[in-house]
């Protein structure tokens, strides 16, 4: 390839600029001014969510999640071990203990092992991660996390605009969080948001997030805080990027086709399914193969300057978390043996993606 092609590049909508320019007029660089509060409310319009507060990351979101949830020391944690360590190094900030739970079919988790796992473990909380795009299963991991009073902190990290049921991922549990990092769907160059159905929990989590300060004009503290919040100029970025996320999100499932398509001939190839009742975002292209190694495709496309990654690998093979408990495993274990990331930005078109699947042909067929 003439140019460097990159798995899932910032694009950005055009008022972006503008927006930031107008921060800039402003002076309100620092957390606060009007774009925070207009990237919650479009967070909100679009979602459904009830209530929103805009943060540095997504992970300080999951972690907020926990904190306001009532996780402490010693509570045992599930969470899904097919995910980006960003989703559960939170539950070591709160000296928590993470139990992880394997994928189905679907790539997500499972629900059988989730029903296995609340009734040995009892757990404080489940972190769910809607994986690369694609929601979990919702009905099923609501009505179990409900009749057994586990706190459900949905992980819609990746999947921001993908829907279960026609309602979108991150309003299901009584914590959702987004990401904004810079090669999520949309982004800010790097931020995240939490939103919720409890007006009161979206309020403790944006005091938490500015150091706890109480209301004085000094500044008093009861209690730990953090600084977490989100600065008007990255909220300008938001605020930019919601406009476009409808064609973003068309845009990316546009890719995926492509990608089908053009490999659609190759038997060993399968791609990550849409679970009943739900459409993804397809953030990422993912696929496995039966037979060839991911790495010698990944090395092939590199060759050619294109960037590619392997799946996940899971939580419980992770060095930091050697001895942690975990149900299942082997879907994941092979998933991340036998996966891969293609290219997926959203400036790709038709004639980029067939070339970039001419190239992952050819490492098959050598």
């Amino acid at each position: 390839m003439d140019k460097r092609v990159f798995l899932s590049p910032p694009d950005m909508g055009g008022s972006e600029p503008d927006y930031v320019k107008e921060v800039f007029e402003s002076n309100y660089i620092a957390p606060i001014g009007q774009f925070v509060d207009r990237f919650e409310r479009a967070v909100v319009s679009f979602t459904g969510a009830e209530h929103a507060v805009a943060l540095s990351s997504g992970t300080a979101a999951i972690h907020l999640a926990l904190r306001v949830g009532g996780v402490e020391r010693g509570d045992r944690v599930l969470a899904s071990t097919f995910t980006f360590i960003g989703s559960v190094a939170p539950i070591l900030y709160q000296n928590a203990e993470p139990v992880f739970i394997d994928s189905d079919e679907s790539w997500n988790l499972d629900p059988t092992l989730l029903e296995e796992a609340i009734e040995r473990e009892k757990p404080k909380a489940l972190i769910l991660t809607h994986l690369y795009g694609q929601s979990a299963k919702m009905e099923e991991i609501v009505q179990i996390c409900e009749e057994k009073g586990v706190l459900l902190i949905e992980d819609a990290a990746e999947s921001l605009g993908a829907t279960y049921g026609g309602k979108q991922t991150g309003t299901f549990g009584r914590f959702g969080i987004y990401s904004f990092n810079g090669n999520k769907i949309i982004t800010t160059g790097g931020g995240g948001m939490l939103v919720g159905a409890k007006a009161e929990d979206i309020e403790k989590a944006r005091k938490l997030s500015t150091q706890a300060r109480e209301e004085a004009i000094w500044y008093e503290h009861t209690e730990v805080g953090y600084n977490y919040r989100m600065s008007n100029v990255l909220a300008a970025i938001g605020v930019g990027q919601m406009e476009v996320l409808p064609e973003r999100i068309e845009k990316k499932r546009k890719i995926f086709e492509w990608y089908r398509e053009s490999l659609e001939d190759i038997e060993e190839i399968s791609w990550m399914p849409e679970v009943e009742k739900s459409r993804g975002n397809r953030w990422l292209t993912t696929l496995t193969f039966e037979k060839t190694d991911p790495f010698e495709v990944i090395g092939a496309l590199e060759r050619k300057n294109v960037e590619s990654r392997p799946l996940w690998k899971p939580m419980h093979m992770q060095p930091l978390f050697r001895g942690a408990r975990a149900y299942g495993g082997g879907v994941s274990e092979k998933l991340f043996a036998r996966g891969l990331c293609l290219p997926s930005g959203t400036s790709l078109e038709k004639e980029d993606v067939e070339k970039i699947s001419a190239i992952v042909r050819e490492a098959i067929c050598s």
